[in-house]
């Protein structure tokens, strides 16, 4: 890791802790009373984009809530994938059938349905993942493992990648190096911003 990359590193750590506050703070009630107005801009996306499968997550409580979403999924017929953390730090993909266990090293909500073969994700037409914090540039601040971005830069052909973050979490920019990979666009509660930054 260069001088600069290590720069980066310090000032990502630093706005994820206070971002990160700033969630506990509120509560899960927070997140609770915004549910409804986001599961709107979610559907929305979906619709505009006429997908048919799309992977999206379990949120955690802080987070910005994505059930009352993946309960309209399931009702429309569209197929979600959900993302299940494997002992290597890579993810694998279940078909969500409303089940869920925590998983034991982070804690992180994960479906119970089996695990799928990795190349399933090649099939999404969306990808809808979790952030602490967006840049209107596209620019994403993770939670610090590199989760996602892996499993972008790993793909061959990537679909539309849309971050969920709280209003007060969409910044003109955030921290980040040549490796962190930037979204297509971002959810939030007032509404969709599409970015198109990826090429």
């Amino acid at each position: 890791m260069t001088d600069d990359e290590a720069a980066i590193e310090d000032a990502k750590r630093v706005l994820r802790r206070q971002l990160r506050t700033e969630r506990a703070e509120r509560g899960p009630a927070f997140s609770a009373e915004r549910a409804p107005a986001l599961a709107e801009q979610l559907e929305a996306l979906t619709r505009s984009l006429e997908a048919r499968t799309i992977s999206a997550y379990l949120s955690t409580p802080d987070e910005p809530d994505t059930r009352a979403f993946l309960t309209w999924a399931a009702e429309q017929g569209i197929r979600v994938l959900l993302p299940i953390i494997r002992p290597d730090g890579l993810l694998d993909w279940a078909e969500h059938d409303g089940t869920e266990t925590i998983e034991a090293t982070l804690g992180m909500p994960e479906p119970a349905s089996d695990a799928l073969p990795p190349t399933e994700l090649e099939s999404v037409d969306l990808m809808l993942i979790p952030a602490t914090a967006v840049g209107r540039d596209g620019s994403r601040l993770g939670g610090g493992r590199g989760f996602f971005d892996k499993t972008i830069a790993a793909m061959a052909e990537c679909p539309l990648v849309y971050a969920v973050v709280h209003d007060e979490e969409l910044f003109d920019s955030v921290p980040h190096a040549g490796y962190d990979q930037p979204v297509d666009g971002v959810v939030t509660p007032s509404g969709i911003i599409h970015l198109a930054t990826r090429s």
